[in-house]
């Protein structure tokens, strides 16, 4: 755990960076970078003893940080939902923008994408894989970009970077398995790629936050670029067939070729640069269950058959 450094979280109100601030601020000063649209999102912040700072990654206007942080973890992003070009300018432009300017910084995480690969079949993708054309192409293509500007720039100015490409986060604050949670307890089906099963590395929050902070010490010149995962493999069809099995309803799968393909990590180099993850499958699939939905009494693992298992 770093200590008594100054360290910017930007995307400070997200599900990823928002557990990585709350916990590096009971022993650093942290500032939590967001839009902050919502009062909510700044008093949050600032109960967990975050320092809330009002940033738009879109505007390029860097003015409200100061330029001594130790340590950064840019998490903010465009998510493409709009057009090619802005989305472009804000996730790689003006990442770019931001690493120079806090180019004395001991370590800073730029986060990317497992979603930027080509589907390589039926195996683990490695760091070395080519990108391709996912289901949100702007996104992702952003984020490619994004991984080449800060790569030059962290090499031609000596500034210590490690790229994570993340890859199914989940826990309390949500994430995909979270997404289809709900879509289970509506009775919705789940999209699905035929290429089945569809192979994941779900990481919980514990763990992303544990591995989000040695990122950040980590981090070298030229950049570390490491898959952000979790240690074991899951495919969607398991996991979700366990939480309908813990909530008392039967997952409905639809396949299709429009779906997402599976997102498999490699997580071989992070085992050797970040570690493992240490909360297993099931158990953190329990507890993010509890902690989104407490009103549901969840059946003992002891009664789960052998269909709900791996």
């Amino acid at each position: 755990m770093l200590d008594a450094e100054k360290i910017l979280i930007t995307g400070a109100t997200g599900k990823i960076a928002f557990p990585i601030a709350r916990a590096l601020a009971q022993r650093n000063e942290v500032w939590g970078a967001a839009r902050l649209r919502d009062p909510a999102d700044r008093s949050r912040l600032a109960d967990a003893g975050v320092t809330p700072v009002t940033l738009d990654m879109s505007s390029g206007d860097f003015s409200s940080l100061p330029d001594d942080f130790t340590y950064v973890f840019h998490a903010a992003v465009d998510p493409g939902t709009t057009d090619w070009a802005t989305c472009v300018k804000t996730n790689a432009t003006h990442s770019g923008d931001l690493l120079y300017r806090q180019r004395r910084a001991k370590g800073f995480v730029f986060c990317s994408t497992g979603s930027i690969y080509a589907y390589q079949g039926r195996r683990p993708l490695t760091e070395s894989d080519p990108p391709g054309v996912p289901a949100r192409a702007n996104y992702s293509f952003s984020k490619v970009a994004a991984e080449a500007v800060c790569t030059w720039i962290a090499t031609r100015y000596q500034i210590p970077l490690t790229i994570i490409r993340i890859c199914s986060t989940y826990g309390p604050e949500g994430g995909a398995p979270a997404d289809r949670l709900e879509r289970i307890l509506a009775g919705k089906p789940i999209q699905l790629h035929p290429d089945r099963p569809n192979n994941f590395n779900p990481i919980y929050e514990d763990d992303y936050v544990e591995l989000g902070i040695r990122a950040m010490e980590v981090a070298d010149t030229p950049p570390v670029v490491v898959n952000w995962a979790g240690s074991e493999t899951v495919s969607a069809e398991e996991y979700c067939t366990y939480m309908g099995t813990l909530v008392g309803v039967e997952p409905v799968f639809a396949y299709t070729p429009d779906a997402h393909t599976p997102l498999w990590p490699d997580v071989t180099r992070m085992h050797q640069v970040l570690g493992r993850t240490k909360v297993p499958w099931r158990d953190g699939f329990r507890r993010m269950l509890r902690a989104r939905h407490p009103e549901i009494p969840l059946a003992p693992d002891d009664s789960v058959t052998s269909e709900g298992r791996l």
